[in-house]
């Protein structure tokens, strides 16, 4: 049988707005051998159709129903713990739609939970107003812990340094769905139908990446075009399985 495939995004298969070269191929090939793969991704600013919509632009094709988002977990995770409960969020349309299509209602009135995601344009005004959600007894939940994200002419503040104001201002620390939380690897494993005995995690960070691979039990292959350099794996307690210059080494 053959093996289910579990690939980060940025890094792995695009870089910015380019597609890395040899994704498309590796794609083909998993499609070809009949394997299940998805690409699990951090980044909660959008739906699976505007990421396969997005993806296509910059000429990688992936299937809508092929990617899965902190976002989408996130919602998962608040419809098991509170089924059509509440929730003040910063966010963008991947979060929200999320959240909606679990019944959570969007409110600014005695919230069950602070959402905070990925957002093109933090407001002051709605961090003040999570803050004060938070202070009163809100449970406080962040998609992911990524302090920075790529933005034009260079890095941008991202969820968890957004997070880390509001904890300093509260003194509460939030709960993050992404990775490396394996909470969402079993999520993404649940959707894949798959087991981590016969899947592979392929990522380009070994913080995020390669530690949820290995801490869910997954073969992980380490990928050179992104965050990780082959000099700074010696650092980390832990080992990828494999470490390939890019996708386009990885045979299916």
């Amino acid at each position: 049988m053959p093996k289910n495939y579990i690939c980060d995004m940025d890094g792995v298969l695009v870089y910015g707005s380019q597609v890395i070269p040899g994704a498309n191929e590796f794609i083909e090939r998993l499609q070809a051998a009949g394997s299940r793969f998805l690409v699990l991704t951090n980044n909660s600013l959008y739906t699976q159709r505007d990421l396969q919509v997005r993806l296509s632009r910059m000429g990688l094709h992936v299937p809508t129903e092929a990617i899965y988002t902190s976002a989408m977990a996130t919602a998962q995770f608040l419809a098991q713990q509170h089924p059509g409960g509440s929730a003040y969020v910063i966010g963008e349309a991947g979060l929200t739609t999320a959240l909606h299509a679990v019944g959570y209602i969007m409110t600014d009135q005695n919230p069950d939970y602070v959402v905070l995601g990925e957002t093109l344009s933090y407001s002051f005004e709605r961090i003040t107003n999570a803050m004060r959600f938070v202070a009163a007894g809100a449970r406080f939940i962040a998609t992911n812990p990524d302090v920075t994200g790529p933005g034009e002419g260079g890095i941008v503040p991202a969820t968890g340094a957004v997070a880390a104001l509001i904890s300093a201002a509260t003194g509460v620390t939030p709960y993050y769905i992404g990775k490396p939380n394996p909470l969402i690897m079993r999520t993404a494993l649940r959707t894949l139908n798959a087991h981590s005995e016969d899947s592979v995690m392929v990522g380009d960070r070994m913080d995020t990446d390669i530690v949820i691979g290995i801490e869910a039990g997954l073969e992980t292959i380490l990928v050179l075009t992104g965050v990780t350099r082959r000099e700074d794996v010696a650092k980390y307690p832990y080992r990828p399985t494999r470490i390939v210059d890019s996708v386009a080494d990885i045979e299916v």
